[in-house]
């Protein structure tokens, strides 16, 4: 009793202390979910995935990615410290975090479609909200289903078949290429000018105009909104900024800044202005705007007519639209560029479906003949598949579940995935699976999609299940028709690059080259 009587003595003053009590509850919560996950683990036969030491906190590791980023070789990094593993999926732990790392098309599928309602964006809504508001991408739950139902009639195949807006500004980006002489020009830089001009006619109904920069004889209009001309570059600086958000998780505030707030605005300005202009029309002008061509803000006006509502949606919209079409249109040229033979035998069909390029031709380019080009068709699904869009992206578990494949050392068993466990799957390198695509997987090759089997998930480059991308289509169209009038126009094409190969990426919220796409393009002589 003596010694019982001494213990208390001695523990008493410090039982009802703060930190014993965060020990005690620590110890408690831990000790919970160690139960919780050994009954996951008895009941369905769960094991660990391959555990991957990037240091303390990941602190070294996240700096280390956010460093290469900015060189252009983050992919490269990520293929450096998975490939090694000879694992498709592992785990990493930062700040305290789990992170599932997986290129898998079973945990891919899980995740997007067949366990759908077991993972959601996570922290996306903080990583974006600074520009994109509560918008179709930055929302989860009721929120996300309503800004689907509104946008989804915007995509539908009737509203997406029109490519004749996009023959104006394909004459202006002409006029770039002509103003090059058959030196080397830069066409990627092009591409995302033209891009954003496109986006921002379709989905505003006036153009930023950003191609006539003063350097060609064509110029924006004098009438047009003021505030257009720091458009683009905020635009850029803004996406650069918030992929840097994403990739930081929870320690995204470290990457924020000033620069980033001033750059929101003025593209907040910018929306603004045409949601304001539109919310002021009157319901007749509005239809008569809406009968003189497709406007997808005009077409949205008639379902909502909160401002806010309007911009968030447009902006995310624009995100989407612009980048990712301006990035397939480049990685398809560089690699055209690069294989002769592959521009060649394309040359053939456009030549043989829509001749080279007269008043009669065009018109013969729409929607539905795109479609039917079949090898044109091959070549974007290769640059799709070699350089996905979005090549790394992130679900958080709302719940403790579990995912069909990826623990123990055969990757064949279930893995448990607790509560707020982010699960970060990268496209990129699913898409350069061994074990699917063959032994040339890291070939551009259009040829292999005449024989290549059923892909299912292992092809995902506009994501899937309730969540894929609306506008694939009309990106895929505007690629399309892109191309097949750069070729009537400049048959001559050539590679100027000298870089390493695969080459350097520029890992934004999309994927784009580092270092450009150097090329020449002539006329015909």
């Amino acid at each position: 009793m003596a010694t019982i009587q001494l213990l208390m003595d001695t523990l008493g003053p410090y039982v009802l202390k703060w930190y014993t009590l965060l020990i005690v509850l620590g110890a408690f919560y831990y000790l919970h979910r160690s139960y919780i996950e050994f009954k996951f683990n008895k009941a369905f036969g769960c094991k660990r995935a391959y555990p991957m030491d990037i240091g303390f906190l990941g602190i070294s590791s996240l700096v280390e990615l956010l460093d290469c980023m900015r060189k252009g070789t983050a992919l490269e990094y990520l293929g450096a410290k998975t490939t090694p593993t000879g694992r498709n999926t592992f785990e990493i732990y930062l700040a305290g975090v789990k992170i599932l790392f997986t290129k898998d098309p079973e945990i891919i599928k899980a995740v997007l479609a067949t366990q759908f309602n077991d993972f959601a964006l996570g922290s996306r809504h903080a990583h974006f909200l600074p520009l994109l508001g509560d918008g179709i991408f930055t929302l989860d739950g009721d929120g996300w289903k309503n800004s689907r139902a509104m946008l989804r009639p915007q995509f539908s195949r009737e509203e997406i078949s029109h490519v004749k807006i996009l023959e104006p500004h394909l004459q202006t980006l002409a006029s770039h290429i002509r103003k090059s002489h058959g030196d080397v020009f830069d066409i990627q830089d092009l591409f995302f000018k033209f891009t954003v001009d496109t986006a921002t006619d379709v989905l505003f109904g006036e153009s930023v105009y950003c191609l006539r920069d003063g350097t060609i004889s064509e110029l924006p209009p004098a009438d047009g909104f003021q505030g257009r001309e720091g458009f683009n570059e905020a635009f850029n600086h803004t996406q650069k900024v918030l992929a840097s958000r994403a990739y930081s998780q929870s320690f995204y505030r470290l990457v924020d800044s000033l620069s980033f707030r001033r750059s929101c605005k003025t593209v907040h300005n910018f929306a603004k202005y045409y949601v304001d202009k539109a919310l002021d029309m009157d319901p007749e002008t509005l239809y008569k705007k809406s009968q003189s061509g497709y406007t997808f803000l005009y077409e949205l006006a008639k379902t909502t007519k909160n401002p806010r509502v309007l911009q968030d949606q447009l902006l995310n919209i624009m995100v989407a639209g612009r980048d990712t079409t301006a990035g397939l249109l480049s990685f398809t040229m560089f690699e055209l560029s690069r294989h002769p033979q592959v521009w060649g035998r394309l040359k053939e069909e456009v030549y043989a479906r829509f001749g080279k390029g007269t008043a009669e031709d065009i018109d013969k380019i729409t929607f539905e003949s795109l479609k039917k080009c079949e090898y044109l068709k091959w070549i974007l699904n290769e640059a799709l598949r070699l350089y996905p869009s979005v090549p790394v992206n992130f679900r958080d578990a709302t719940k403790d579940t579990t995912l069909p494949v990826g623990g123990g050392k055969d990757e064949k068993s279930p893995l448990f995935v607790p509560k707020g466990t982010t699960v970060a799957y990268t496209v990129y390198y699913t898409h350069r699976l061994k074990e699917v695509y063959g032994e040339d997987a890291e070939e551009f090759k259009p040829e292999r999609w005449a024989s290549q089997p059923k892909l299912g998930w292992a092809y995902v480059p506009f994501n899937g299940g309730p969540r894929i991308c609306l506008g694939q289509q009309f990106a895929l169209t505007e690629a399309s028709y892109t191309i097949v009038r750069l070729l009537q126009l400049f048959p001559n094409l050539t590679s100027a690059y000298s870089g390493p190969y695969p080459p350097k990426k520029m890992l934004h919220l999309t994927l784009s080259m580092f270092d450009g796409v150097p090329i020449t393009m002539t006329e015909e002589q």
